[in-house]
């Protein structure tokens, strides 16, 4: 038996030798040989979160705020392939009896409530889960029972970031209960280098205590095999739509009013073939097509969407457009008043924002108009496409406007989608042609 891992099987199971049967009686005992699974007290999450800036995002009366306040389950915009993206963070579980887990578990269903009729992405972070912590395994096994087909269908990958042998062992003894399409969908991710290849890292609030355990990884390799860290930023290439400031367009392909490139090409093809498709900016693509997209438009390649006959392709391709934009299309300058325009009467609105806007620089104002004027198009077709103004919001939010730092723009996720309605809701009058 392996030295990092004793199974005790109870000896007698009441002759059911059934899946769930065993992992009723499942014990897992840790070997005096197992390695500490962190060098840092289980306190620590604690102090990751206040140096967060804040304890939750929801009020003290909200009755999931005792679970909420731990920072255990985050939204975190969407992945490099438009997919709406939800973390767990196992080393902010508290003790085991300082969180009902069953609260936990509902907490989870609520947020991927708002979720699930989208693709989507869910990143574990395993790293600082420990005896103290660790929920059972009926827990688990119910846990993964009580996400139905409905939680299952539109999740396209589950990555486990940090798996140890714990963890591997878990899958393997609940291999008997999972499907084989949902198995597919899981991937182990060793280090956070290999996690940028499917979301921005620094869109996420990776805790202290996950990035010096990867440090602490990556360093006790052999040099041969040590992972590079996370690249930085490259110089953008001669051609590059993407990453590219929107001050650039006003010289580069654009046109006469400084609307970019993909966003005339996306846009233009959705709104002769897309708006009324069901389900538009919540269904993910192909990814060697949207990697291939990308890439034809940072070589200076022309792309035709008529050709490729992707909806859904052309809509992630401009949601990606837009989240890949150095500062967001609504910038950090309104980023506070957009967060607290929960303050200003219903009677305001619409001039309150106007006059924002007219702080945007003229591309940015553009880009804008000609976005949220197409968004309204779709939403006129919502009996058809099932996108109203409020899931449209919820599709587009953090695409149009995110913090400079990742802790700031998940505690203002509420408050930049329910801006995003508003504006969709009041742009005749905003827009005032």
């Amino acid at each position: 038996m392996s030295s990092d891992l004793l199974v005790d099987l109870h000896d007698d199971l009441g002759g059911d030798d059934s899946p769930s049967a065993a992992l009723d009686q499942l014990k897992l005992v840790q070997d005096k040989q197992w390695p500490p699974d962190d060098p840092f007290s289980l306190s620590k999450s604690a102090s990751d979160i206040k140096s967060l800036g804040g304890t939750s995002h929801l009020p003290w009366d909200d009755p999931f705020y005792d679970i909420a306040r731990h920072q255990i389950v985050e939204v975190a915009g969407d992945d490099n392939f438009g997919r709406k993206v939800i973390v767990f963070n196992a080393c902010r579980m508290p003790p085991q009896h300082q969180l009902d887990h069953h609260k936990l578990l509902m907490y989870l269903k609520q947020t991927l409530d708002k979720y699930v009729e989208s693709d989507y992405t869910l990143i574990y972070f395993h790293h600082g889960l420990t005896s103290e912590n660790k929920p059972s395994l009926s827990w688990l096994r119910d846990a993964y029972r009580e996400f139905h087909r409905k939680y299952k269908k539109n999740i396209k990958a589950l990555y486990i970031v940090h798996p140890t042998m714990l963890i591997r062992t878990i899958l393997i003894l609940f291999k008997p209960l999972i499907s084989f399409k949902f198995g597919r969908k899981l991937n182990y991710i060793n280090y956070l280098s290999e996690l940028e290849e499917i979301v921005k890292c620094d869109q996420l609030v990776i805790p202290n205590r996950v990035r010096e355990y990867d440090d602490k990884i990556r360093l006790s390799l052999k040099p041969s095999v040590v992972p590079g860290p996370i690249s930085p930023p490259r110089s953008p290439l001669p051609f590059q739509q993407f990453g590219v400031p929107l001050s650039v367009w006003r010289h580069r392909a654009a046109d006469s009013e400084g609307i970019p490139l993909v966003m005339r090409d996306t846009i233009g093809f959705l709104q002769e073939n897309g708006l009324k498709t069901e389900g538009i900016f919540r269904r993910s693509a192909n990814v060697s097509l949207v990697k291939d997209v990308k890439l034809k438009y940072n070589s200076g390649e022309e792309v035709s969407f008529s050709q490729l006959d992707d909806v859904h392709l052309a809509a992630v391709i401009l949601k990606m457009f837009l989240r890949e934009l150095p500062e967001p299309l609504l910038t950090y300058q309104l980023y506070n008043d957009i967060v607290n325009f929960h303050n200003v009467d219903t009677e305001s609105q619409a001039e309150r924002i106007r006059n924002m806007l007219m702080s945007l620089p003229e591309e940015n104002y553009a880009s804008l108009r000609f976005l949220i004027q197409f968004l309204a198009q779709v939403s006129a077709e919502s009996e058809v496409n099932k996108m109203t103004n409020a899931n449209l919001a919820v599709v587009f939010g953090l695409n149009l406007l995110w913090g400079q730092d990742a802790s700031m723009t998940l505690s203002a996720i509420g408050p930049i989608n329910n801006f995003t309605r508003i504006l969709l809701d009041l742009h005749q009058k905003v827009f005032i042609q």
